[in-house]
């Protein structure tokens, strides 16, 4: 299956040549785009272009970002050089979770408990928000949940019943599962769990296209080209000379882009949602990269020991996750690999497929796990689980969403909210707790 989809493109480059590989997302074949087909169709930039913001990436974070800046008459142009949501949003398994890939335990830890409550609390708000705008653009299937995470050995419940009564404490609807109702309930091995009761599930593919649909539609609509690569990109002075980089965004100067195919994008903000590739402006990598691998099965005969509809993850490092889907399959992923090279992470694929595989019957001995599609990706992820939103140091004017490790709807939804408001010069309370440097 690895040869059934591969995106390819040239790296995203800027002054200084920040990076030379070309690089692919994901391989194998994700459920989504085979589910879904050609959802839009939008054209390749053919001629210079100016805007207020110019957004580098057409996945969720893009689509989210542009949508909120069109929401606020903001001209924008979005520039992916694949097809939209053909990136990592593709591989996404779509679950929706407030719970971060720290708990608030060792997030409170990390930045104290009043930070990292004000994280989670936005989150939860978050998956909201992200039904809400489903509603409204009418894509997505999106279908709220419970969720259960699972302690997967002995020694593990105690920490989670200590995470349990941290979030009980703050007002977070949960519930606790003895081994007895897990078993009683299920047929999961798990000895205990915490149930939460604000979690979702998304077709975060069907999700990103209605909302690029939507923002396009807008009176002062967002403009969107994909198969456009951005090869290299400068900073100008109010007369379009090259600049220093101390007044990007003021005083009418801004930036540069321009295009594969030699085409210019003059635009007064940058905003760069580009996934892992973010980081190709970065000679200090402010995140490390991570595959996943994930696997959709054939529609189930018997649900048998599935515990209900709730969605399912682990204390284990690395974790697994599961989820049904609206068509009853059911989708499994984890087991992640540090990335090294897209080679490397190809060759693994039928070996974590067949992991995943082994896993599902373990948890579920009773349904046949019969795969249809698998696939792998590659996501960013920083050393507190929290993205990076905002200005970085040293690149005023230019605003980045990267680092989502396995929140990237989420943290998508959040930075949409922080960059929209950074560019028409509104506060954000939740900046803070995502900004460079924290």
């Amino acid at each position: 299956m690895s040869g059934c989809f591969r995106q390819m493109g040239p790296a995203l480059r800027g002054r200084g040549e920040v990076g030379r590989r070309i690089m692919d997302l994901i391989s194998g074949c994700p459920f989504w785009i085979i589910k879904n087909g050609i959802l839009g169709v939008y054209p390749t930039l053919r001629e210079n272009v100016e805007c207020e913001v110019a957004i580098i990436g057409g996945g969720v974070s893009g689509a989210l970002i542009g949508y909120r800046l069109a929401e606020a008459g903001i001209d924008a142009v979005m520039l992916d050089k694949r097809d939209i949501g053909t990136g990592s949003t593709a591989a996404s398994t779509s679950l929706l979770q407030y719970e971060t890939d720290l708990t608030l335990t060792e997030l409170s830890g990390r930045m104290g408990e009043e930070n990292a409550v004000r994280v989670y609390r936005a989150c939860r708000a978050a998956v909201k928000s992200i039904g809400a705008l489903a509603r409204r653009v009418k894509g997505g299937d999106f279908t709220g949940r419970d969720s259960l995470y699972l302690a997967n050995t002995r020694r593990e419940v105690a920490g989670l019943k200590r995470e349990f009564e941290l979030r009980r404490k703050h007002g977070f609807d949960v519930s606790w599962w003895t081994r007895k109702r897990i078993a009683g309930e299920s047929s999961l091995p798990h000895h205990a769990a915490i149930e939460s009761h604000d979690a979702a599930e998304i077709d975060a593919f069907e999700f990103t296209h209605a909302v690029v649909r939507a923002a396009a539609e807008m009176r002062k609509g967002l403009r969107v080209f994909d198969r456009t690569a951005v090869t290299s990109w400068k900073r100008v002075d109010a007369r379009g000379a090259v600049g220093k980089g101390r007044s990007a965004g003021g005083g009418g100067g801004g930036f540069v882009l321009t295009t594969a195919d030699g085409f210019r994008v003059k635009a007064r903000r940058l905003v760069v949602a580009a996934g892992y590739e973010s980081l190709n402006f970065f000679r200090k990598k402010p995140a490390k990269c991570h595959s996943t691998y994930a696997l959709v099965t054939e529609p189930l005969e018997t649900r048998a020991g599935w515990p209900g509809e709730r969605l399912i993850w682990e204390t284990a490092r690395p974790y697994i996750y599961a989820r049904t889907t609206a068509d009853g399959r059911a989708i499994i992923g984890g087991y992640d690999e540090e990335f090294r090279d897209p080679q490397r992470r190809d060759a693994l694929l039928v070996a974590k497929t067949g992991a995943l595989q082994r896993r599902f019957g373990q948890l579920f001995p009773e349904i046949r796990c019969d795969v249809a599609f698998s696939w792998t990706g590659t996501f960013a992820e920083t050393k507190d689980s929290l993205p990076y939103i905002g200005e970085a140091p040293g690149r005023p004017g230019i605003y980045f969403a990267l680092g989502y490790g396995g929140n990237g709807v989420i943290f998508s939804a959040l930075a949409a909210e922080i960059i929209r408001a950074a560019i028409v010069g509104e506060r954000n309370a939740l900046a803070e707790l995502f900004r460079f440097g924290r």
